[in-house]
């Protein structure tokens, strides 16, 4: 089975996330994976949540980090 096209979602912990500015720079960061399909954002809980086909974790983990966040 190809697993490239199965919808997924990755949760990473981004313990910077503290504002609006702060989840919109991620959102849109990582919005420009044609992978991903949707990002939810929780500052209450620093989460990053990403859905999507074929989600290439360590490059979406690139992407917060490109934004100016630590994520694990």
């Amino acid at each position: 089975m190809d697993t490239r096209d199965e919808e997924s979602e990755i949760t990473y912990i981004v313990p910077g996330l503290d504002s609006d500015q702060s989840e919109s720079a991620v959102s849109r960061r990582v919005l420009t994976s044609p992978s991903v399909q949707a990002v939810v954002i929780d500052l209450a809980t620093k989460g990053v949540t990403v859905h999507g086909r074929g989600l290439d974790a360590p490059a979406l983990r690139a992407l917060i980090e490109s934004a100016g966040y630590q994520a694990a």
